[in-house]
């Protein structure tokens, strides 16, 4: 089931000292429903698959907490409610506002937070600007 087959780097000693292995949601939840099956027992399935118990017994708990859920959760959890309005200026604001351009500008995107901030982004904005914005909000 592994994705990337790699021969392991070890330095004089034996010690690992190459790339970490990385596995995929869906093969380390294949391991963890191989430990219910009755009659497993971790450090075996651990050994026959070539991980350490300990891992293994990580992904278990991650896997009881339902962080290791298949891929299309993943998918689904990077979408953010987006409620389109149009813009609104409360008569305190214009008053404050400063009076450098009358006209409003020709694209803006504002992002209010939970805590009540708000992120205004005026004027032509840039495709990737706009990308790792969302990226980096959607990260947390």
């Amino acid at each position: 089931m592994g994705t990337s087959i790699e021969t392991a780097m070890t330095d004089k000693l034996g010690r690992r000292s190459g790339p970490r292995r990385k596995y995929t949601v869906l093969e380390k939840r294949a391991m963890v429903e191989e430990t219910h099956v009755r009659g497993a027992s971790v450090p075996e399935v651990a050994q026959r698959r070539g991980v350490n118990a300990n891992l293994l017994s990580v992904w278990r708990r991650q896997y009881r907490e339902g962080l290791l859920k298949g891929d299309e959760t993943a998918a689904s959890a990077a979408l953010l409610p987006v409620k389109v309005s149009t813009p609104t200026v409360l008569p305190t604001e214009r008053a404050r506002a400063p009076k450098v351009a009358e006209k409003e500008p020709a694209a803006y995107l504002e992002v209010d937070f939970a805590g009540g901030q708000r992120l205004r982004i005026c004027g032509t904005i840039d495709r990737q600007l706009l990308k790792d914005l969302i990226s980096a909000l959607t990260s947390r």
